[in-house]
């Protein structure tokens, strides 16, 4: 292809990218929503994002199990562009399915929520394809050395979904004007509010999914591409991987059997039920230790996995996925739990209702849309001068974005707040000068620093340090995918479809936090994402040396 139908198909690739992004931090508005319409607690209305991250998981490991069964890898024999295809079909399926999952849906009937699962993970299976898919094609349309600026180039788009979804879906349930928190109550309790604007919303977009999946149909300019990598058989990982799935379904399911009504749960049911999901989180970094010990002894049967920097890696995107997801997902209920009956929350700021809480939401998403501008600066091959101008004048371009999509939202001081934020990330970036080593090794010890920031001040201070979380998040996804498949040669493409399974942690890590906030509180259940960014530190170091002994370059 000529440059210029490269810079065509990856305009139209971008599109899907998007369309994740602006589902992806929607659940955040439609979390707290779903938790006061239906009268759940914080661990449930956390499901939300175990459906949704859960599919991805499911979905990656269903073609890893077909195209072992077959020999055949099936992304590779349909192509890219087709794989792509069928994800968008399969979304929209998923998002016409909310229709009927939700008819005639009233406040307090917990029964249809799970209905609103069933549907979000069918979203999330079509978006497993299309990630699976899209992020090879992102990479193959041009110089593989430039591969993972174009992914960020495309995580650009991707953030700027995750800014103003919260904002659009805010809209669209609530509406334009502002509402008390009682009045918002009144009207969900007396059915002012329904499920019906949810059921338009999803309407629109299994539209807009169609839509998508017409323009990657009779576009011209995108081609099929496939890869000519054979398929490499791995029993021992497919096997561990299925042992793997059935735990987590195992302790998700014997919770779900608990919540049988909307009677308060006992003491010992709670230590019981997070007990469980702990023993879920221990599964998944049981298992790949238990990969990383195995095959370092007897690599066969393994494929990608007995390569150490891919089972850590992997586990480094099961916590990076988990920690961006969850910091988010439980923002709302953080902003909005009062204490002791007061008008105050655990940070000692006024509460917010349901309505409010999108521009804050927005503006942590918005932070990885900051980092990932900055990291596509590249792409676009600066001179080193105009490069450090742009570093600088990016990450404010984009602030002024944020704000200017949730106009009149913020108070002088929060915009201080966060420019100073800002500031730091650029301070990051300077110091980690496009090593993918130092800028790993960088944000996450700012991340675990304002988690840390976080959990033990009040106010504002606290506020903005959880809202930093978005920025320092925000640069990791490429840095840990090209750690991680670095010298894998042959297992590459296996190497990527392991990666991508371990999305899973948005749909293990959120829930877990949901828990602890309902026994412990929701700012002390922070203590999670701290672990997180611990061991994306560890991470870092630890990859660092496996590389340098293996002799690779990164």
């Amino acid at each position: 292809m000529t440059n210029q139908n490269n810079k065509s198909a990856l305009t139209t690739l971008v599109t899907v990218f998007f369309f994740w992004g602006f589902i992806a931090a929607s659940n955040g508005v439609f979390i707290p929503f779903c938790k006061t319409y239906f009268n759940i607690d914080q661990f449930q209305s956390q499901l939300v994002d175990f459906a949704f991250y859960g599919a991805y998981y499911i979905g990656a490991l269903l073609l890893f199990i077909i195209s072992s069964s077959i020999k055949k890898d099936i992304i590779n024999f349909w192509g890219y562009k087709k794989g792509i295809i069928y994800g968008l079909l399969l979304s929209a399926v998923g998002a016409f399915v909310m229709f009927p999952a939700t008819a005639g849906a009233e406040q307090g009937q917990t029964s249809i929520f799970y209905f609103v699962l069933i549907a979000l993970f069918i979203v999330g299976l079509g978006f497993s394809l299309q990630q699976t898919t899209a992020n090879p094609f992102a990479i193959a349309l041009g110089d593989p050395k430039t591969g993972s600026h174009r992914l960020n180039l495309a995580g650009g788009i991707n953030s700027f979904g995750t800014t103003i979804g919260p904002i659009v879906v805010a809209f669209i349930i609530f509406g334009s004007a502002p509402l008390s928190s009682e009045k918002l109550a009144v009207m969900i309790k007396t059915n002012e509010i329904k499920l019906t604007t949810v059921q338009a919303l999803y309407i629109g977009v299994g539209v807009l999914f169609l839509m998508a999946a017409a323009l990657f149909h009779f576009s011209k300019k995108l081609p099929a591409l496939k890869s000519d990598t054979a398929f490499e058989p791995a029993n021992k990982a497919k096997n561990l991987l299925i042992v793997l799935t059935v735990i987590i379904i195992g302790c998700f399911g014997y919770i779900f059997s608990t919540y049988t009504g909307n009677e308060v749960a006992s003491e010992t049911l709670e230590n019981t039920r997070l007990t469980l999901l702990i023993v879920a989180l221990a599964a998944v970094v049981g298992c790949l230790l238990f990969a990383y010990s195995s095959s370092s002894k007897k690599p066969e049967g393994w494929g990608a996995m007995k390569y150490p920097q891919l089972v850590l890696g992997m586990l480094a995107i099961f916590t990076y996925v988990g920690v961006e997801v969850t910091v988010g997902s439980n923002l709302g209920e953080l902003l909005k739990k009062a204490v002791d009956g007061s008008n105050l929350n655990e940070l000692g700021l006024p509460t917010l209702n349901d309505a409010q809480l999108a521009p804050f939401i927005s503006l942590y998403w918005g932070g990885l849309m900051i980092g990932r501008w900055v990291g596509a600066i590249t792409v676009f091959n600066p001179s080193k001068g105009l490069k450090k101008i742009l570093l600088i004048l990016v990450p404010y371009v984009a602030f002024g974005v944020i704000l200017l999509v949730n106009f009149g939202k913020y108070s002088t001081n929060q915009i201080l707040f966060f420019a100073i934020c800002v500031a730091v990330q650029i301070g990051g970036f300077f110091l980690a000068k496009d090593n993918p080593v130092k800028t790993l090794k960088i944000f996450s010890l700012l991340g675990l620093i304002a988690m840390v920031i976080g959990l033990l001040a009040t106010g504002n201070v606290a506020l903005f340090a959880f809202l930093s979380g978005g920025l320092f998040c925000s640069i990791m996804w490429p840095c840990i995918f090209t750690l991680s498949i670095a010298g894998l040669g042959k297992y590459t493409s296996q190497g990527s479809a392991f990666l991508i399974m371990m999305i899973l942690g948005g749909a293990i890590i959120p829930p877990l936090q949901g828990k602890l906030a309902d026994v412990f509180g929701i700012q002390p259940s922070y203590i999670i994402a701290v672990l997180c960014f611990a061991y994306l530190l560890f991470y870092t170091f630890r990859t660092k040396s496996i590389l340098d002994k293996q002799g690779v370059t990164y």
